[in-house]
C-alpha cells in the first residue's frame, strides 16, 4: 500500500511539474480582468493568438507642432519579432505604418482605440482595431489587438533640441500583443 501510495504521489507531483512548465498542455486564455476598461477588447470576441513582441523602438528629435523653438522625442517605429508563449518566433511587428504579420505572410495594420498607463518606464498598455487582413493566413479575420505586459520603449532620456534636430535614437522594448477575433 505505500508503494502505491508514493508511486501515485510522485505521478502526481510528475503531472503538476509538466502542467506547470506547459509541455503539452494547451496554454492558459488570456484574461482581461486586471486591464484598465478603455484597453479591453469588446465583448463579442475571442483570444486567437497570444505572442510576445521584443525589439526595438526608434525615436527622433523633431520640432514640436506649434510651438517654435521647442523640440521633443517622437514615436517612429517599432520593429519587433513577434514570439509565440514558448519563444518560436511566429511573426513580426514593424511600421510605420503599424504592421503585424503572421510568418505565413498574412498581416494587418490597425488604428489606435485608446491606451492606458503601462507603469513607470514602460511604454502604454493599447488597443487597436484591426483593418481587413492582407493575404490569407493566422492574421485573417483578427478584428482587435491589446498590447499589454509592457516593458521599456519610452523615448529616450537623452537631450533633443535644435542641436540634434533629425537625430535617431533606438530603445529595446517588451510587450505581450493579445490578437482578438470575433466569436
Amino acid at each position: 500500500m505505500l508503494i502505491k501510495t508514493s508511486l501515485a504521489a510522485a505521478a502526481a507531483i510528475a503531472l503538476s511539474a509538466c502542467a506547470s512548465s506547459n509541455m503539452g498542455a494547451p496554454a492558459m486564455t488570456f484574461s482581461q480582468a486586471a486591464l484598465p476598461d478603455a484597453v479591453k477588447v469588446p465583448a463579442g470576441h475571442k483570444v486567437a493568438w497570444e505572442t510576445v513582441g521584443v525589439g526595438q523602438i526608434t525615436y527622433e528629435c523633431r520640432a514640436k507642432a506649434n510651438m517654435p523653438g521647442q523640440f521633443e522625442w517622437v514615436f517612429v517605429g517599432p520593429d519587433a519579432k513577434l514570439l509565440d508563449r514558448s519563444g518560436k518566433q511566429v511573426g513580426k511587428y514593424y511600421g510605420p505604418p503599424a504592421t503585424w504579420e503572421a510568418n505565413d505572410g498574412s498581416k494587418f495594420t490597425a488604428t489606435q482605440v485608446a491606451v492606458a498607463p503601462g507603469g513607470d518606464g514602460n511604454i502604454p498598455l493599447q488597443l487597436v482595431k484591426a483593418n481587413p487582413a492582407m493575404g490569407s493566413g493566422a492574421m485573417n479575420g483578427v478584428t482587435y489587438t491589446q498590447r499589454v505586459a509592457t516593458k521599456g520603449g519610452v523615448a529616450p532620456a537623452a537631450a533633443c533640441g535644435a542641436g540634434n534636430a533629425g537625430a535617431r535614437q533606438i530603445v529595446q522594448y517588451q510587450a505581450d500583443y493579445i490578437l482578438w477575433k470575433a466569436s
